[in-house]
């Protein structure tokens, strides 16, 4: 029997905001354990929650950016539960009355246009953080409370289950993070907890209609775990109901180490958490108005720039997905573009020998000494025969490193491309001259010791003679030997 899996996913991203959400407490990532606390997001008996702004402001444009509706009233609700990070022993949430309702997402999927439809976004205070005595956790002897988390403002997005395979979860997610990076909501950090992700996933008899019972995993810190956890558990479900078995309802956990995934506890239901109104805190009343400014300050979004790129630029669609994943990438490639009219070459350029050298140093592009005008001053170089493209490869890591520009370090080390034919045509008769048995294996067809005597004639004059006049010099005497 073939099986239909069924995936939806819970993402939770922190907002980067200069304050927490219900306290003016610093919101920052790397202080000292318990350092960045206060009475409120402690959760001290007598304190009184006051919202921050700037959090329902980020809310909104995650919610248009993402195509959702926005309510007019939205309001706060106490979620229950009892865990050592959570002071108040109640997270302030929303539960019916969220700020942002049914939206969607669109992304491509090994070439397919899918839309991958949205539930909600709503707003919430982040919970604090255990630290565990071992990396290990089922070899941990202690494990300590660090309440700074506490009161981070937080956003989660609900999807629908839209979703058939670990990769198109995988696109999904890649596609909300680069929108929120986009709109410089959140620096969707999945290495210091700043976007999460949790997954649902069942599977279903193909042709059926209703949907196979549901398991929640968590622990996935990476979108390559994401993945792997996610297609573990496909595999898991189908080989347990082919074998007469039962899925039960459950949280599970992805184990990165055994490449599998096990259980952790039942799953709770919203009833488990007793949900009330928040009394501390009013309504919201959103104006149509307010919703309208923030909609005009948004940025062109990550899925229409790709597809201008693809039309305006005439870039093949894996070029234009590679350079608007960041925003930063997209501005520099557009900002190259206005000076050297060549987008294909520059993207070519940017995906391979620029981002080659940014991973390599673990540079962002906001940072590189590269100027998109000197990428373009130097392609125009090229095009011009002033270099060749060896030469250009050649001294790109010193542009990278100094900030120099191509044409100051071509100068300083004698590098311009040797276009005078008749300086060429007498090495390539010297060369010639000097191998006549690979001139003789050429005559008699093999064609591929030419490459040979191209190696040796760049070689003499330092890579810096023109390929093209070599190639056809070459060609001309070797016919008329």
């Amino acid at each position: 029997m073939k099986y239909i899996p069924v995936i939806g996913l819970e993402i939770h991203s922190q907002l980067k905001t200069n304050t927490k959400i219900f306290c003016g407490y610093a919101n920052k990532f790397g202080a000292e354990q318990n350092t960045q606390t206060c009475p409120v997001c402690a959760g001290f008996p007598g304190v009184l929650p006051v919202l921050n702004e700037k959090a329902v402001e980020y809310c909104i444009k995650a919610g248009l950016a993402l195509n959702c509706e926005i309510a007019e009233f939205s309001k706060f609700d106490r979620k229950n539960y009892f865990y050592p990070d959570l002071p108040k022993a109640y997270q302030i949430s929303q539960y019916d009355k969220p700020i942002c309702g049914k939206g969607y997402v669109e992304v491509i999927v090994n070439g397919e246009k899918k839309k991958i439809g949205i539930t909600r976004i709503h707003l919430e205070e982040d919970a604090g953080k255990l630290v565990h005595s071992s990396d290990a956790f089922t070899m941990a002897t202690n494990s300590f409370a660090d309440y700074n988390r506490c009161g981070t403002p937080l956003i989660e997005i609900v999807s629908e289950p839209d979703m058939h395979s670990a990769d198109d979860a995988y696109a999904y997610l890649q596609a909300v993070k680069h929108i929120l990076e986009y709109i410089e909501v959140s620096d969707c950090n999945m290495e210091e907890g700043s976007l999460r992700c949790d997954a649902n996933v069942s599977v279903m008899p193909e042709g059926s209609k209703v949907f196979g019972t549901k398991t929640e995993l968590k622990n996935m810190n990476s979108f390559k775990a994401v993945k792997a956890a996610i297609e573990a558990e496909i595999k898991r479900q189908i080989n347990e109901l082919e074998n007469g078995g039962k899925i039960i309802q459950e949280t599970r956990l992805w184990d990165e180490a055994s490449g599998q995934t096990r259980p952790m506890r039942s799953k709770e239901e919203a009833q488990d958490y007793k949900y009330f109104p928040e009394s501390d805190l009013v309504e919201l009343e959103i104006s149509k108005d307010y919703v309208e400014k923030l909609k005009n300050e948004l940025p062109e979004l990550p899925y229409s720039r790709m597809l201008r790129f693809i039309n305006d630029y005439s870039l093949p669609e894996v070029d234009a997905e590679v350079l608007v994943a960041e925003k930063a990438v997209a501005d520099y490639f557009e900002n190259a573009v206005k000076i050297f009219n060549q987008p294909k070459k520059i993207a070519n350029w940017i995906m391979t020998e620029l981002m080659k050298l940014l991973n390599e140093k673990k540079v962002a592009i906001t940072n590189c000494k590269i100027s998109p005008k000197q990428l373009a001053e130097m392609l125009q170089m090229i095009e011009k025969n002033v270099i060749n493209g060896k030469i250009a490869k050649q001294i790109f890591p010193e542009m990278f490193e100094t900030g120099k520009s191509a044409e100051l370090i071509v100068k300083e080390k004698g590098l311009i491309q040797i276009t005078d034919t008749a300086e060429i045509e007498k090495i390539v008769e010297e060369t010639l001259a000097q191998n006549p048995e690979i001139v003789n294996q050429i005559k008699s067809g093999k064609d591929k010791a030419k490459g040979f005597l191209i190696g040796q004639i760049m070689k003499t004059t330092r890579g810096k003679a023109n390929p093209n006049i070599v190639n056809e010099i070459l060609a001309k005497k070797i016919e008329n030997i």
